[in-house]
């Protein structure tokens, strides 16, 4: 049974604006290390940043709490398995409170704008 959607569209260049103006503190407050050894390791890390915002801002609307609650940007980290699909891997209060569910991913992007989608099914 599907528990929950969310999606996010956002522009790249708002990500690129953010990253330019606060730099580490930026990524730290809301990247994983290993988020952020990842985008860095791209040829255009910006997109790569950007795609893996807006499926934390899905992932927070399909739980429908917004930023507010017990949202936490480090406790969503978003990978890429071998075949380079995106998955979402849950951390400490988030695991524990989406136990028994199932997360699934996607996202893509143009030039300028990543849109990610994600749903939430609770396993019966």
């Amino acid at each position: 049974m599907i528990t929950g959607i969310g999606t996010d569209i956002i522009e790249i260049s708002r990500i690129e604006r953010s990253i330019a103006q606060y730099g580490d503190a930026f990524l730290n407050k809301l990247f994983t290390f290993t988020e952020i050894q990842y985008c860095k390791s791209k040829q255009f890390p910006t997109q790569h940043f950007a795609a893996r915002f807006a499926a934390k801002e899905a992932f927070s609307k399909a739980v429908s709490t917004g930023w507010s609650g017990e949202f936490e940007w480090k406790n969503i980290e978003v990978r890429n398995d071998p075949t380079g699909r995106p998955d979402l891997v849950l951390y400490g209060r988030t695991a524990e409170t989406l136990k028994g569910h199932s997360v699934f991913l996607t996202m893509s992007h143009s030039d300028t704008t990543v849109v990610a989608f994600v749903v939430i099914e609770r396993n019966t």
